[in-house]
């Protein structure tokens, strides 16, 4: 191979999933070593540490002239950007061809092309490929958008055209509701993206989100591994992955499959990528958007294919050729991503951070943990709260439901709260097991359950005041001050 070094433009587990490989390739690996995780975890996985800790860490993983100035001094031969960060900006691609340097990923023409919604969507229309009913191009005033919506008729959705992971979208459900809802995404989008552009398309209620891994040398091969059930999320953020998807038989999974690769060879794309689609109850595909980078949740295909993409994805970025044709692509067994995250479920999901005090995770046959840190580690607050993932595989859904039930409950972590609660929950909900259900999942079968526990305290603590206000009256004043009675008193009967 033509590549003998890498630089690792990222943190945390895929730091590490990305050494894992490179060191089977005999690849050596560079990491940055940042001022706010100077004894991190994934730093022990890197052949050499590059130390920018002097630099915020914005200015390291977000720093396009700094990680290309650091790649040249080391003599580096090519990039990774992992996921996040850089690894969808099509100005780290171009830098890098500009200075010789490899980026492990699509061309910025592809990047650009695919990585903005509006720009695929149209590709997808030209190619026949399945969308929902929406605007022709970006959206540029709220005018524009209120015609577009009665066009289309209510509920819509607005989208940003740029990143993804479920920002600078909202869905308005009718027209009193659209200035807010495309005032908010675009605000969103521009914050978040630096680009406030969005386009609109036709809502579609309690749709399953599956999206289809793709795999494309620079000689026009393409193939797919299948796809990926993604319905388990949050305001759009995934939580639970799993492959293949229970809802889809062999003729759509066919389609779906053959429309993924159209798409690829349609722009001459190359690299790893992931097609996106809306299924609706009557198996009906629509092409959502394209993530061209290595997915979170890419261990599932792994598992049921046996393939290495991330290997994969640094031999297409050498030169060569897919040494796989889709035949030799076979589908074995069921696989379960569990995105373990430090989040308090019972606050709306919101990040937590703090000193991970433990964190053990069962050994057992069938059951992967691609984890980014150990005990004692500091989980920051300013990178995203994904503390590992727990994949479980079995010879069919069954038996990985069984697995997964079994290694969730032997998982010990202390010192943050994480998301571990909400997927004993999902795996005892009935609607989960039997595989029924779609991206409202949580607000129609779990949302009553997440602030349960809230709520009771709640009531023991207006049940304290309550019987503290009573007794309180019961004494006069001078009683008061004589037994320094605490406005705390009712805590006692949160013991009861």
């Amino acid at each position: 191979m033509k590549i003998k070094s890498i630089l690792i433009a990222n943190r945390g587990e895929i730091a590490i999933r990305i050494a894992r490989t490179a060191r089977k390739m005999g690849i050596k690996t560079f990491m940055f070593l940042t001022h706010e995780e100077p004894n991190a975890n994934y730093l022990k996985h890197a052949d050499e540490i590059i130390d920018v800790s002097e630099e915020t860490f914005y200015n390291i993983f977000t720093n396009i002239d700094k990680i290309i100035e650091s790649a040249l001094k080391y003599n580096i031969d090519a990039i990774h950007p992992g996921y996040g960060f850089l690894s969808e900006n099509p100005a780290l691609a171009r830098e890098c061809k500009h200075n010789n340097i490899v980026f492990i990923g699509p061309s910025d023409k592809h990047i650009d092309q695919m990585g903005n919604k509006g720009v695929a969507r149209d590709i997808a229309i030209k190619n026949n490929v399945p969308v929902l009913p929406g605007s022709t191009g970006i959206i540029t005033s709220q005018t524009e958008a209120e015609k577009t919506a009665a066009s289309i008729g209510y509920p819509v959705i607005i989208k940003a055209v740029a990143g993804g992971g479920g920002k600078g979208m909202r869905v308005a459900r009718n027209k009193e509701e659209l200035p807010r809802m495309f005032n908010a995404a675009s605000k969103e989008a521009m914050s978040i993206f630096g680009n406030a552009a969005v386009f609109i398309e036709k809502y579609v209620e309690n749709p399953r989100h599956i999206e289809f891994q793709v795999l494309a040398d620079q000689h026009g091969n393409v193939v797919h591994l299948f796809e990926r059930e993604c319905s388990i999320q949050r305001k759009h953020q995934k939580l639970l992955e799993e492959a293949p998807s229970p809802a889809l038989d062999e003729a759509t999974r066919e389609r779906m499959g053959r429309d993924a690769i159209k798409l690829c060879k349609a722009t001459g794309y190359y690299s790893v990528g992931t097609v996106e689609f809306l299924v609706d109850e009557h198996l009906n595909h629509y092409f959502m958007e394209m993530n061209t980078r290595i997915q979170v949740e890419h261990p599932v295909t792994e598992e049921i294919t046996g393939v290495d993409l991330i290997e994969q994805q640094i031999r297409v970025a050498d030169g060569e050729k897919l040494s796989l044709a889709q035949k030799d692509i076979k589908l074995k067994g069921c696989a379960i991503e569990f995105r373990i995250n430090a989040e308090n479920v019972q606050s709306d999901f919101s990040p937590e951070n703090g000193i991970l005090e433990k964190i053990k995770f069962p050994s057992k046959r069938r059951v992967r943990v691609d984890a980014g840190y150990v005990d004692g580690d500091i989980i920051p607050s300013c990178y995203d709260s994904l503390v590992a993932k727990l994949i479980v595989k079995g010879s069919d859904r069954k038996s990985a439901l069984k697995t997964a039930i079994s290694a969730i409950n032997g998982i010990q972590i202390k010192g943050v709260k994480t998301t571990l609660p909400f997927f004993k929950m999902v795996l005892n909900n009935n609607s989960f097991r039997d595989g029924v259900y779609s991206t409202a999942f949580i607000e129609k079968e779990l949302e009553q359950n997440f602030y349960q526990e809230d709520n009771e305290m709640v009531a023991a603590i207006l049940l304290g005041m309550t019987e503290y206000l009573n007794e309180i009256e019961s004494i006069d004043h001078a009683e008061i001050r004589e037994k320094n009675v605490s406005p705390w008193l009712f805590s006692r009967f949160l013991k009861k």
